[in-house]
């Protein structure tokens, strides 16, 4: 049973305690002005009728009413209360007069302000909202009201109120100005345009402003004109055209998309000339190929446009002749549009680059067909590029400027534009000896010889002031006389028309130079041989010799040598080797084989054999190393030839000394061979025993073979025994030589570019070591495999262990190298049978048989 009590207090007459209230009671008698004693208290009483609650809750903030807790759980406690109730139902009042009696004392907790805005806010009760805001901001010091404007402004934006919003957010800016993105963003949402456009123009004109939404100072700008552009009828106190082009003159590397925005802004205006003016404008002013072709397209796409709506509005008023010339008319604007791109783009590339030689020739060739156009354009093209800053060939406008007045017959003009080129201060000296070679080959196709020598004459001629070709400092006039185009142009003519007097004295006068080429060295000389002036053309040699050093005298001594041994041939012996002498003096190795060969092949013909052979001789140490293996092979067939086979055993020494291990072995096998047929097998042998040092049994078997074959064919069985012996000794001395192992191994694999690990496949994880370990065992297993057997071996001599019928059987085969005996031993085998065999008896120790049974 619940023990209820009325308070015995005068003052608080209506107060109902229940008997677990008591303990409570006495600690809030004791600490009445204790907040922990009171939360305690407000925790306990928490299931208790809302009424009785809120009884507590009074007393507690009568007593203290300063304390934020109290107020704060007071407050939430009441509005948890009304919250599913009706908006028009009283308790609401009764809320919120409580919280104003709250503000009495907490006026200055935004927490409270914010909970009381929303809750009002849910009531729907606009205007008392507003208020409420203004009074919480005019109640918070500035530094609070960061709190309260979100709130706000999502107030402000819920209901259709633009001019309250506006006004507020005007407000709210002056606090936060970096906060005006959001103010321009409802300023377009609620269609209030032209004054979205000033603040956008004033954002963009502060440099300070830094975008929340991380936008840079250009996509705003790019936002203005497309705000500006689109709405031109909305936006009214803006210059739209001065904003736009002063963008223009901001932000050069996006100029199409302003200029599209200026001209859409005309169009929507219905302003069309002044769009197509504006389009115009900027095509003839845009410096990339990018602003060009947006440019260009949406000038298109407007022709375009303009053209159906007035084929639209003409089929549904009916056609009229007015209608039709208009129509044409815009029909051929579009068309002379489209044409002129190419034109137009090339415009576009020469602004970028003015001094760019190729577009001006592409340029004129737009222009064809145009001749007044094509003069224009090339006066415009050699006033406009500058030599010096020029991209190609500056010279090539004035030669087909001069060539396009030739083609038209107009002679005389060609003339005047060659000779104004050659004044010009070209960069390079090329450029203006091409453009005098171009007033030759003028007068040349025209036939007007005299002139053409004149003018090349008059170009190779002394300047006042000389200059070295390569000065910069000097203006190119007084250099081009040491231009080799020039010269060579003149040499040609003047071998073609001139005399015999005036072309030597231009091949002199390019010596005494020092421009001349080996070519033109052996043109000169070439031109005195034709004329029967050899010594003269010789001469002409020495001197081109003089001037080149190795390897560009090249050609020039082998002409020269060839054209003396074809003059003189052994007349003049010793000059001749004087020459071949002074030439291989220095010469490098890759250039002294052809002449030692010629040397050689001039003793051989008119000088001595012995000289020739020296020349080989020395020859094999002057060429390169991959030079000196077909040396050596000419100098041992020469030798072979003049002096006998046998003379060629010293050479093939040397070869062998000299050359790499690969060309050394068929050197080797090639004198072993030799010897053999000269009947000295142990020449031979002894050959076949050096050379098998340098060859590896894995991968040279073919050396080994070919000394086996020897063997069987010369040798006997302790040979034979010596040549394994040999053979495994020699493995094992690459078996040895680790890096060597490895790279012989994979050769013999067959993977050349492989790796250890192809040596066992599957066990990439094996030591590498152990790889070539267990390869190295598995080859010598096949060398030892490979051995031949006394049983099945094809070795011609005779066996300890033979048979009768085996010995007459091997008697019968025929030996290749059998010396021939005298006649009487061929009698005696006259006598026998064809198919007996004449054995020689000989006593044979009982213990080379063993245990076998004497016959």
């Amino acid at each position: 049973m619940v023990v209820m009590a009325r308070l015995s207090r005068p003052e608080r007459p209506d107060l109902v305690f229940e008997e677990e209230d008591l303990p409570y009671e006495e600690e809030i008698m004791r600490n009445q002005f204790s907040v922990k004693c009171w939360l305690r208290y407000i925790e306990f009483k928490q299931g208790s009728p809302k009424p009785r609650l809120n009884q507590l809750y009074e007393r507690a903030l009568k007593l203290l009413p300063c304390s934020y807790k109290l107020w704060y759980r007071y407050l939430k406690a009441r509005r948890a209360q009304v919250k599913h109730r009706c908006v028009t139902d009283p308790a609401y009042e009764d809320v919120n007069n409580c919280h104003e009696r709250a503000f009495v004392f907490m006026h200055k907790m935004p927490r409270l302000w914010l909970d009381y805005c929303q809750f009002l806010m849910d009531q729907g009760r606009v205007t008392h909202t507003r208020r409420t805001f203004d009074r919480a901001l005019r109640a918070l010091p500035i530094t609070q009201h960061s709190r309260i404007w979100p709130l706000y402004l999502r107030f402000l934006r819920s209901h259709p109120l633009p001019e309250t919003a506006v006004r507020g957010y005007r407000r709210f800016l002056k606090l936060s100005p970096e906060s005006a993105e959001e103010y321009i963003e409802y300023l377009k949402s609620s269609d209030r345009l032209d004054e979205a456009a000033q603040r956008l123009a004033t954002v963009v004109n502060d440099e300070r402003f830094v975008s929340k939404a991380g936008k840079s100072n250009y996509q705003l700008w790019h936002e203005l004109c497309d705000l500006i552009s689109q709405n031109p009828d909305k936006v009214q106190s803006l210059n739209v055209d001065a904003i736009i082009r002063g963008g223009l003159t901001r932000f050069t590397d996006q100029l199409g998309k302003l200029w599209c925005s200026l001209a859409d802004y005309y169009i929507r205006s219905g302003h069309f000339e002044k769009a197509r003016d504006v389009y115009e404008e900027a095509i003839r002013t845009v410096m990339t190929v990018r602003d060009f072709t947006q440019v260009f397209d949406s000038y298109a796409q407007f022709e375009e446009s303009m053209i159906a709506a007035k084929m639209e509005t003409a089929s549904e008023l009916g056609r009229e002749e007015e209608d039709d010339v208009d129509l044409e008319l815009r029909l051929a604007r579009f068309e002379q549009l489209i044409s002129r791109r190419p034109l137009l783009l090339n415009s576009v590339l020469l602004r970028q680059n003015p001094h760019h030689v190729h577009e001006w020739h592409k340029r004129v060739a737009l222009h064809q067909g145009r001749p007044r156009e094509i003069i224009n354009t090339y006066t415009e093209a050699v006033q406009t590029v500058d030599p010096f800053k020029a991209t190609g060939k500056p010279h090539t406008l004035w030669v087909a400027f001069a060539k396009f007045y030739e083609d038209n017959g107009q002679l005389d003009d060609a003339r005047v534009i060659l000779e104004k080129a050659t004044k010009v201060n070209f960069k390079q000296v090329d450029d203006l000896a091409s453009v005098w070679c171009q007033c030759g080959e003028l007068e040349l196709r025209h036939e007007n010889y005299d002139e053409a020598l004149r003018l090349l004459r008059k170009a190779t001629a002394l300047p006042a002031r000389r200059a070295e070709y390569f000065d910069g400092s000097e203006p190119v006039q007084n250099r081009v006389y040491k231009s080799l185009k020039v010269w060579s142009m003149l040499a040609d003519l003047e071998e073609s028309l001139g005399t015999f007097q005036s072309t030597k004295a231009v091949y002199d006068r390019i010596l005494d130079l020092r421009i001349a080429t080996p070519q033109i060295v052996i043109n000169y000389a070439m031109f005195l041989e034709e004329h029967k002036y050899f010594e003269e053309s010789f001469k002409a040699y020495e001197r081109g010799i003089s001037l080149f050093k190795w390897p560009n005298v090249s050609d020039i001594w082998s002409t020269y040598l060839t054209k003396f041994i074809a003059r003189y041939g052994g007349r003049k012996l010793e000059r001749a080797r004087d020459l071949f002498e002074q030439a291989l003096d220095g010469c490098p190795p890759k250039y002294a084989k052809t002449l030692y060969l010629l040397y050689a092949q001039l003793e051989e013909e008119w000088g001595l054999a012995r000289h020739a052979m020296a020349v080989y001789e020395r020859a094999t140490r002057a060429v390169e190393p991959a030079q000196q293996y077909d040396m050596f092979n000419i100098y041992i067939k020469r030798a072979a030839e003049i002096y006998g086979v046998t003379h060629t055993r010293g050479i093939y020494q040397k070869a062998i000394e000299v050359l790499s291990d690969e060309h050394a072995r068929e050197m080797c096998l090639r004198f072993a061979d030799m010897e053999c047929k000269l009947g000295e097998i142990d020449r031979a042998r002894a050959i076949y025993s050096f050379c098998s040092q340098i060859c590896d049994p894995r991968t040279t078997g073919a050396f080994w073979q070919t000394w086996k074959d020897f063997e069987v064919r010369h040798g006997n069985e302790d040979t034979v025994k010596e040549m394994l012996r040999i053979r495994r000794s020699v493995q094992a001395t690459y078996n040895t030589q680790v890096n060597f192992m490895a790279s012989q191994m994979l050769k013999v694999s067959g993977s050349a570019t492989g790796t250890v690990s192809d040596l066992a496949p599957g066990q990439s994880g094996m030591d590498d070591m152990k790889l070539l370990e267990q390869r190295a065992e598995q080859l010598a297993a096949e060398a030892e495999r490979d051995q031949p057997l006394r049983a099945q071996s094809k070795i011609l001599f005779v066996r300890s262990d033979a048979s009768r019928e085996e010995l007459a059987e091997l008697a019968q085969q025929v030996n290749p190298e059998e010396i021939q005996l005298g006649e009487d031993e061929d009698e005696d085998e006259m006598d026998l049978e064809p198919n007996e065999v004449r054995l020689e008896q000989q006593s044979v120790p009982a213990a080379v048989f063993g245990s076998l049974k004497e016959d």
